[in-house]
């Protein structure tokens, strides 16, 4: 169950941010094995001044159309899996908003599958009842 957060600038669309969602949605079932109906997204609108990206770091040159995807999901991916993801992604936000892959900011949290309540005050990953 990944949990995604996406930080962006305020000037996006909804139509542009249910585009991310599902790019972000797609790209997750295709490489990180994510089973279908697992979508909880959260988007978060900034202002410029509250957007603070480096514009040169690791001589990647990003512009204001920077946004940020934080993934939060169980452990056990590969590096592969993941490197998968990251270019399904950036490749799949290019293709679909024209979004230049430099501005495609993604960082995973892995957790423990006890670290998971879906509801009800349960893990539900450890504690089926």
């Amino acid at each position: 169950m990944p949990l995604v957060r996406i930080d962006l600038h305020a000037a996006t669309t909804d139509a542009f941010r249910a585009t991310v969602g599902d790019v972000i949605y797609d790209a997750m079932r295709a490489t990180l094995n994510v089973p279908e109906d697992d979508r909880f997204q959260v988007f978060h609108q900034h202002s410029s001044s509250e957007l603070m990206l480096d514009p040169t770091y690791l001589g990647i040159a990003r512009s204001e159309a920077c946004l940020v995807i934080q993934v939060t999901l169980s452990t056990g991916r590969t590096v592969a899996m993941k490197q998968a993801f990251y270019k399904a992604v950036a490749d799949g936000l290019h293709q679909r908003l024209d979004l230049r892959r430099e501005d495609v900011f993604i960082s995973l949290v892995e957790v423990a599958k006890e670290n998971w309540s879906f509801g009800n005050g349960i893990a539900q990953y450890v504690d089926p009842a």
